[in-house]
């Protein structure tokens, strides 16, 4: 039978960014590929600057989403203080934020945005290796318990405040797997709400073993981290309530 990872993400805020043009930043109620390929990607201390094992990890692993409960969302009005960094021979480089703000008040604009945010969301990923991937299940749970870098939930001021509880099941499907975890790893009472209307995603070629509600386009597969350019790709979904009979 195929193996399967999953883990659970829950905090007080969480931001799953989607296509922000200009000020304002939305988030979608579940997970991106592109924080899930960077959550496996701090868990190793693989850098921001590495394409090469960057892209290893995304190309490595299959990905599902199951959206235990949606939260309630929220918007910040953000503003950012930021220095004129030059251009050519001209630009600059800063050591430290005191060093950003250090220069003529003059050289000092001020960026807005608004940013959504997810409160109280909980949502249990579940990944599958693919044939060419150099890392294996177990390892990522191992590396998951103990990360390299500090994990976050899409922004850096998004911290998970529970365990991710990682465990690798052998299951028919990723249906089977989510039911697998929920018995090894439960929830407190009233966290979620027992099945109903529990949606799920999940991406080509995924052994899901649910049919398909729906099929969208969502551009969160990651291209370069340089030019912060991500590519397209389809995701499928569907309500649990609805896929009861589906084997």
């Amino acid at each position: 039978m195929p193996a399967f990872l999953l883990f659970r993400l829950y905090g007080p805020m969480a931001s799953w960014g989607e296509i922000a043009v200009g000020e304002y930043r939305p988030t979608s109620d579940h997970p991106t590929r592109s924080a899930i390929t960077g959550l496996i990607s701090a868990a190793y201390g693989i850098k921001r600057d590495d394409q090469k094992a960057l892209d290893a990890v995304s190309k490595g692993f299959k990905m599902a989403f199951r959206l235990d409960s949606p939260g309630t969302l929220i918007s910040d009005y953000h503003t950012t203080q930021v220095p004129a960094s030059g251009k050519g021979w001209n630009k600059k480089s800063f050591t430290t934020r005191k060093d950003e703000l250090s220069g003529p008040v003059e050289n000092i604009s001020t960026v807005l945005s608004t940013r959504e945010y997810r409160c109280d969301s909980i949502t249990t990923v579940c990944i599958e290796a693919t044939g060419d991937t150099p890392y294996s299940l177990p390892d990522v749970a191992l590396k998951l318990r103990s990360p390299v870098f500090v994990l976050y939930l899409g922004r850096k001021s998004c911290p998970p405040s529970l365990p991710l509880s990682p465990i690798v099941v052998a299951a028919v499907d990723a249906k089977a797997a989510f039911s697998q975890f929920d018995k090894k790893t439960p929830l407190f009472p009233g966290m979620v709400n027992d099945g109903q209307f529990v949606r799920v995603f999940w991406e080509d070629d995924m052994v899901m073993g649910i049919s398909p509600r729906m099929s969208t386009l969502r551009r969160d597969n990651p291209g370069s981290r340089s030019q912060w350019q991500f590519r397209s790709r389809t995701e499928h979904s569907a309500d649990l309530s609805d896929a009861t009979g589906d084997n």
